[in-house]
């Protein structure tokens, strides 16, 4: 259509040097270059957010050549099979990608930037885009269209909607141990033999100043002048960039045709439309722009800049569904049909006042920040304290509580910080230390007030905190001991009635318990379904909670789900999760396959692969 010669005009001079072409790979004869592995390397690196430092570069390259053989395999499939996306798709997905948005209006001179930075132009990217699309299309094909036999349903109703019968003792940690006594000695043995847990970091006192852009943007007037005018240029701008789609048909002139030729029959066809012909025939037997022609001759959406001058302008005069009179571009005469026109209405003023009052402060803000932030650093270094600082940035003096290595909570707990802190040139010499951006829009210069060493906290100190750890020690082996005698007991069948009296304990009884239930200790509930499906007699277990309660676990019956009692809304969820399932199963095993009969050969660039 008419979008992709516009586009390809003004993207023709982004054309990028490519590197030198070396095959790393060749997947039934079509070659990987050495500069595909690379670019596809980045981008998995960049997916999951790690340094190159980090990760073994051989297994990342590898990892990214499997993504490329499959890619490639795949592509050639739906190659094979005559996919296709249209180009009116791909017009759509361009103009909907937001990093080609500015203020989320489709920018033209953005998107050919963007793509270049990517080392492409544009028929490039939409080639690139219309492969991704071939391929999301092939991978839905198979996860939507699978489909679930009842069988399948009712066996995986029965396991996800089973319930359980149970019940069980719960022993927990309490007051059983108070009349044996902790001895002194048993205190000051438990201090000797763990004496490591009991040290106190070393820790500083830290002054510090802090640089910010909010406390920069609270020193920035905006008058509501400034704001009203921001908000009607932004109103205007936004409710005049509609989307609109239009559909043509185009009479091209050249040395076969004159325009006057390419103007008469415009007319012609044009009156043949008005008396009833179908517009999309007439582009069929009309237009030189055959590939929109096959579509009924639409061209796509714009929002005012995707199309060549003449038919924005055009656009912008006609009514829904109304055909122009004939139109003169560049590239020849069209008759211009608007097919679909939504209408932008920007929000009402007090819903982004904020918003704009922080944009306009924004570029200043920026600009005063860096100023400052360059000013900080060389005073940082001059200077040895905070006063001059403080007096010249005009910056409180603030002061931290004790901070060790660990580090603290707000901004002690960005390590850049604590490693400044503890340095040898801010510890040990008492220098400020260097500028720490914490991010991108606050920096800290801090120094030491004080320092203390680690030390071991004296017995006396940390007594009581031992003889908790000993006492909690002491109720975990009664409370086990005790579940060990009620199973004992339970097993034989004999005496726990007696032991449940004495100890004054009993059962809880759950019944008809759902696996994703919470009316009990998740972790209890999670053991019933673990047991296995009791027979004649009951099953028994037994589970310690991460609380330190002994639980005797007592499984009488399981019922198995039926998918008679799901809701619609369940049954549909269940049903639409199980075909995805199995779709992403043949999916898996179809991408095997084709791996399996294809002629791949991997060169010397990728060892041991």
């Amino acid at each position: 259509g008419v979008i992709i010669a516009v586009f390809a005009l003004t993207g023709a001079s982004y054309l990028i040097d490519r590197l030198p072409i070396t095959s790393v790979a060749e997947v039934n004869g079509e070659e990987i270059t050495e500069a595909q592995l690379q670019a596809e390397t980045q981008q998995f690196l960049n997916s999951i957010g790690a340094g190159i430092d980090s990760i073994d570069q051989e297994l990342l390259e590898q990892i990214a050549l499997n993504q490329l053989i499959e890619q490639v395999i795949l592509r050639q499939s739906t190659e094979d099979a005559s996919m296709a996306i249209s180009s009116n798709e791909i017009d759509r997905q361009i103009l909907q990608t937001e990093a080609f948005q500015i203020d989320g209006v489709f920018n033209s001179d953005l998107a050919v930037r963007t793509m270049a930075a990517q080392f492409l132009n544009v028929p490039q990217y939409r080639a690139f885009l219309r492969q991704q699309l071939l391929l999301v299309q092939m991978a839905n094909a198979y996860s939507s269209s699978n489909f679930v036999t009842k069988a399948e349903l009712n066996k995986v109703a029965e396991l996800t909607g089973q319930t359980r019968d149970f019940r069980y003792i719960s022993i927990t940690l309490g007051a059983r141990t108070l009349g044996t006594a902790i001895s002194n000695n048993e205190i000051a043995a438990y201090y000797e033999a763990n004496t490591d847990n009991f040290i106190e970091e070393e820790s500083v006192l830290l002054d510090y100043v802090v640089l910010s852009k909010n406390q920069i943007a609270g020193e920035i007037q905006v008058d509501e002048a400034q704001l009203r005018a921001q908000y009607e240029s932004e109103r205007e701008a936004y409710e005049g960039s509609s989307e609109k789609r239009a559909a043509h048909i185009l009479f091209e002139v050249g040395a076969d045709r004159g325009e006057d030729d390419a103007l008469a029959l415009a007319g012609a066809a044009r009156q043949r439309i008005v008396d009833g012909e179908d517009f999309g025939a007439l582009a069929l037997e009309f237009s030189s722009d055959v590939v929109s022609a096959e579509e009924g001759g639409d061209i796509g959406y714009t929002d005012g800049s995707a199309f060549p001058l003449e038919i924005e302008e055009v656009l912008e005069s006609l009514t829904l569904n109304e055909l122009s009179g004939p139109v003169v571009t560049e590239f020849g005469v069209h008759l211009v049909k608007l097919t679909e026109d939504s209408e932008n209405l920007f929000q009402p003023y007090e819903e982004v006042a904020e918003r704009i009052e922080r944009d306009l402060k924004s570029a200043e803000v920026e600009l005063i920040y860096g100023e400052r932030l360059g000013n900080l650093s060389n005073l940082a270094f001059e200077t040895g304290d905070l006063l001059t600082i403080s007096e010249e940035l005009n910056l409180v003096i603030l002061q931290s509580e004790p901070i060790g290595r660990s580090g603290g909570s707000a901004i002690f707990a960005n390590q850049a910080l604590i490693t400044a802190a503890f340095s040898d040139a801010v510890l040990l010499e008492g220098n400020n230390s260097d500028v720490i951006e914490l991010d991108t829009e606050q920096a800290v210069v801090l120094r030491v007030r004080e320092f203390t060493e680690a030390v071991v906290q004296p017995l006396q100190e940390v007594q009581p905190e031992i003889a908790v750890i000993l006492r909690t020690e002491m109720e975990k082996d009664e409370v086990q001991e005790l579940g060990n005698r009620l199973l004992a007991a339970a097993v034989a069948g004999e005496g726990l009635d007696e032991l449940l009296v004495e100890n004054e304990l009993g059962w809880i009884v759950e019944e008809a318990v759902e696996r994703i239930a919470f009316t009990a200790n998740r972790e209890i509930i999670n053991k019933a379904f673990e047991m296995q499906r009791p027979t004649s007699e009951a099953v028994l277990a037994t589970i310690t909670l991460d609380n330190g309660t002994f639980v005797l676990l007592e499984l009488n019956q399981v019922q198995p789900g039926a998918i008679d009692s799901l809701e619609e809304d369940e049954l549909i969820t269940l049903t639409d999760t199980l075909a995805s399932s199995l779709g992403n199963s043949d999916f898996e095993a179809f991408l095997n396959n084709l791996k399996g009969n294809a002629d791949i050969q991997l060169r010397d660039v990728i060892e041991d692969f």
